[in-house]
């Protein structure tokens, strides 16, 4: 089984920045891909951004330019990096691990509201 932490979410103002981190913990499982996703209330869940084991990226259109996902290998650690954060940027933002048996794990979700 594989456990995702995640942390960072919060309030920020329009133009501000935040950095999300997930990390994975448990037994047995070899990491593909990890990624954040996000939903919005109303919405379905949409990719933001992914990073495969061997460093290949991942953004969606709306994000390019903006955020970065980035990885340490070492800590099975995944970041976000978010700047020049938009009022449509709010969201609950989850992290995925993609494993190489095809096994898809997700984090409970941490809040991202973008508000003056």
């Amino acid at each position: 089984q594989v456990q995702l932490v995640e942390s960072g979410g919060g309030l920020v103002q329009p133009g501000g920045s935040l950095r999300l981190s997930c990390t994975a913990s448990g037994s047995s499982f070899s990491i593909r891909a990890m990624g954040w996703y996000r939903q919005a209330p109303g919405k379905q869940r949409e990719l933001v951004a992914a990073i495969s084991r061997d460093g290949n990226t991942n953004y969606a259109d709306f994000v390019k330019g903006r955020f970065t996902i980035s990885e340490d290998n070492a800590k099975n650690t995944v970041y976000l990096q978010m700047n020049s954060l938009k009022p449509e940027d709010t969201a609950d933002y989850y992290c995925n691990l993609n494993t190489w048996s095809l096994r898809n794990y997700w984090g409970q979700g941490t809040q991202v509201t973008v508000s003056s």
